[in-house]
């Protein structure tokens, strides 16, 4: 719960309360982190990833990077309290003034907690929870069909971003593999912890009035499209 939390939020932004709160929710490979760049760039608010967070926190060597690194350095989870505190920090900064979209965060229920605890702070809310919807089967065919490139960073598709040359990377011509992460029995681990730990936060917003739902099986123009008619209702 958000008591047992040791994170204090006395800090309030400069100028106007933020305007346009928003949470991108939804499972691994569902686009979330795809549609929450592109919302950012509409409304030109920040995009904030947790994993953006974690590795610039490690890079600039912050008491709350050291943390947090040596929780990933044994290849454990970041604690709730560390990862509330680095979004925190985060929010901070004055370019979230009029707004943000938080992707990746929160993942559980005290993270959302201590995520309204924060907002509440400055009289602030979470004014949209979006859930990219994308059936599971969906997902494993997404992920499990991914290569890349180690050496240059590009990725493909065996059914929807073919190489020209199977297994040859366009760019740089070095082998394209199948990173650990998109093997069929690694997204099917991912995707039952997503079930049992994420998933709950689609109720939880719901119950606050705030959840809204897109076809995430569509072309990723036609996502955006309808998550802006949601937004601009």
């Amino acid at each position: 719960m958000v008591a047992d939390l040791d994170i204090r939020f006395d800090w309030v932004f400069e100028g106007d309360n933020v305007e346009m709160k928003i949470i991108m929710l939804g499972s691994p490979g569902a686009g979330k982190g795809t549609q929450a760049k592109r919302i950012a760039e509409k409304y030109s608010i920040p995009h904030i990833s947790t994993g953006d967070i974690f590795r610039a926190n490690i890079k600039n060597d912050t008491e709350l990077g050291k943390k947090a690194k040596t929780y990933m350095d044994q290849g454990l989870l970041v604690p709730d309290e560390l990862v509330v505190a680095l979004v925190v920090d985060r929010l901070k900064q004055g370019d979230c003034s009029n707004g943000c979209v938080l992707d990746g965060f929160p993942r559980t229920i005290p993270q959302a907690e201590a995520l309204d605890a924060a907002l509440k702070a400055i009289n602030g809310r979470v004014d949209y929870a979006v859930n990219v919807e994308v059936p599971d089967a969906n997902i494993v065919e997404r992920m499990s069909g991914r290569r890349a490139c180690l050496n240059c960073g590009a990725t493909f598709h065996l059914k929807h971003i073919p190489a020209k040359v199977e297994g040859i990377c366009d760019v740089c011509g070095a082998e394209l593999v199948l990173r650990d992460d998109d093997k069929t029995e690694t997204v099917l681990k991912r995707l039952k912890v997503y079930h049992d730990q994420t998933q709950p936060l689609i109720d939880y917003y719901t119950k606050q009035g705030v959840l809204v739902e897109v076809d995430g099986t569509k072309d990723k123009s036609e996502v955006f499209e309808a998550i802006i008619n949601i937004l601009e209702q």
